[in-house]
């Protein structure tokens, strides 16, 4: 029985899980490849379904609040869609990572590899589609909205940047989560809708000017910086928001340490329970 003291200390515990994703990149960029061919392979349609969900999304949300509730903001699919795709990204890579590991029990017992990779790898395959998204997000700024077209949207990276860190941090929580509590995907489907719409998606945060503590509640929420920086590049021709994201990227730095020690800290204990 280990004591308490035997225990790997927490920064020695984050240095080794760096360690594992950075040796194992090329085992990373593997398994994004094969999980983007799997995801195309089961559908028709293949990875079209990036291009095409958002789209049909955008749609369904336009005629809800554009035309049934009545709604009056210009250029409203552009506003929507500028929401949609980033969290589309999210929903799907924190889903994804939810069974990173306990989807690979066989592989688990019979191989010895670094575990993480297994969310890591979750992520960045979101990632890799989330830019798949962009092709109709630029045809429809051009077909559409070229007066929304300015040289901002060249700083999506920076805030795609920022989202991926904490989409990273909560993959890799979750993933080691699962293994021994297994309703946590239940919890996080209901979760991701709840959080969907407690963020600024459908409307701007202006929109809550007038309930300054509601407003405050929902600047604590990182959805709140993320959608109205990404509509400032692709809606509103302005720049991000510069002291609220570089906050959310200390912050999602912090988290994403942290998931790492503790992903790392009940890793031994994964094939005993799987």
């Amino acid at each position: 029985m280990l004591r308490a003291w035997d225990h790997p200390s927490p920064l020695r515990l984050v240095r080794e899980g760096l360690a594992d994703i950075w040796s194992r990149r090329r085992l990373a960029r593997y398994l994004v490849g094969a999980d983007l061919a799997k995801h195309g392979a089961n559908t028709v349609l293949g990875n079209l379904w990036w291009l095409l969900d958002p789209l049909l999304q955008m749609a369904v949300y336009v005629v809800l609040v554009g035309i049934i509730f009545g709604r009056s903001t210009p250029d409203y699919p552009l506003f929507i869609f500028a929401a949609i795709l980033p969290w589309k990204w999210f929903s799907s890579s924190v889903n994804d990572a939810v069974t990173a590991v306990t989807s690979r029990e066989r592989i688990i017992k019979q191989v010895a590899f670094p575990k993480i990779v297994l969310p890591v790898t979750a992520t960045a395959s979101g990632l890799v589609s989330f830019c798949f998204g962009l092709i109709p997000l630029v045809a429809l700024m051009i077909a559409f909205f070229p007066h929304r077209l300015t040289p901002f949207v060249f700083l999506i990276p920076v805030v795609a940047a920022v989202q991926f860190v904490i989409t990273l941090a909560v993959a890799i929580v979750l993933s080691a989560t699962n293994v021994f509590v297994r309703d946590i995907g239940n919890v996080v489907r209901h979760g991701l809708r709840l959080l969907f719409y407690l963020s600024p998606a459908l409307y701007s945060i202006d929109h809550l000017a007038g309930h300054r503590t509601l407003s405050t509640i929902m600047w604590l929420n990182p959805f709140t910086t993320l959608f109205e920086s990404y509509r400032n590049l692709i809606y509103a021709g302005a720049p991000p928001l510069w002291d609220a994201l570089l906050v959310w990227a200390l912050v999602a730095g912090l988290l994403f340490l942290l998931a790492v020690s503790a992903f790392k800290w009940l890793e031994p204990s994964f094939a005993k329970v799987l």
